[in-house]
């Protein structure tokens, strides 16, 4: 058994089109994979995200660990791999430390992004989530070829890619919740001397919930259909993509040198953003279980 990716709706395609300017032959066609769509775009490249990109490799030249990074990036690509694997096999068994080691990559480059500053350069030198800003990105993300096959190696079919682009594209007011630190308001947050950037938080907060999952899907296993699995799986390659995305760009930084600066400023702002939907979507698809989408109860 594998899991079900979501299927986009006539109205997801029309605006997630609408973004990209896409010409109404692709929006004729049956399928909208990422390869028809750059090619029905114009050619160039968001001017403004190659600034962003390039401020951030002269602010970090020299502080990332190429090595770490390389080998990592490979390692989070393995994990999403693992996915089908995992839906196979269902709910973990009791102390399982399966979905922890999922996310064991994650953490490495968490830990070294954070050391050397990473976060704090991405969140000066890149906007907050506006709606310009995330279509900008969406645009340059399907226009790069490096970063759409980097998903291909982390087991996304075509139809998966797509998805995740529109996904990032079309939930822009959603992403806008999440704002740059200096911008949450005193009312909401004391003391924000505390608060990590925002793409921290997003890396982070994806990070943890993949961790949570052994003891969480082991105690709900009652609560848990195949439904659930399946959106929940779904939400896991979210946001393994996202992590993979804003890791390219880190290795990127560190001396790979393969990606455009608009590139990079697309792979840390949709990387950051498919992480940050992932486990928002996590949350309401194995966390918030209802009544009405529970397992039958065996009590009688």
């Amino acid at each position: 058994m594998t899991y079900r990716t979501p299927e986009i709706d006539s109205e997801e395609r029309r605006r997630f089109l609408k973004v990209l300017g896409a010409t109404s032959a692709v929006a004729a066609g049956t399928e909208l994979t990422v390869d028809e769509l750059r090619n029905a775009m114009e050619a160039g490249t968001e001017a403004e995200l190659a600034a962003m990109g390039q401020a951030i490799r002269s602010d970090l030249t020299g502080r990332l660990d190429p090595g770490l990074l390389g080998t990592e990036l490979a390692n989070v690509a393995a994990s999403a791999e693992r996915l089908p694997e995992l839906r196979a096999a269902g709910i973990p068994a009791r102390d399982s430390t399966t979905y922890r080691e999922l996310a064991e990559p994650v953490r490495r480059v968490y830990e070294h992004l954070g050391a050397v500053g990473f976060f704090e350069s991405a969140e000066t030198h890149l906007p907050a989530f506006t709606e310009d800003h995330i279509e900008s990105t969406a645009r340059e993300l399907v226009r790069a070829e490096p970063l759409t096959a980097l998903l291909s190696e982390a087991g996304f079919d075509e139809k998966e890619k797509t998805l995740l682009v529109a996904n990032v594209a079309n939930r822009r007011e959603r992403l806008a919740l999440w704002v740059p630190t200096k911008d949450i308001p005193e009312e909401v947050e004391y003391d924000l001397e505390h608060v990590a950037p925002l793409h921290q938080r997003a890396l982070g907060g994806a990070m943890l919930w993949i961790e949570d999952l052994d003891d969480h899907l082991w105690q709900k296993e009652y609560l848990i259909t195949d439904r659930l699995l399946d959106e929940g799986f779904w939400d896991l390659k979210v946001m393994l993509g996202g992590a993979q995305l804003l890791t390219k760009a880190a290795h990127d930084v560190a001396g790979a040198a393969e990606l455009t600066d608009s590139q990079l400023t697309a792979a840390l702002t949709a990387g950051t953003a498919s992480a940050i939907l992932g486990q928002e979507d996590l949350t309401d698809d194995m966390h918030r279980i209802t009544d009405d989408v529970r397992a039958p109860s065996e009590v009688r």
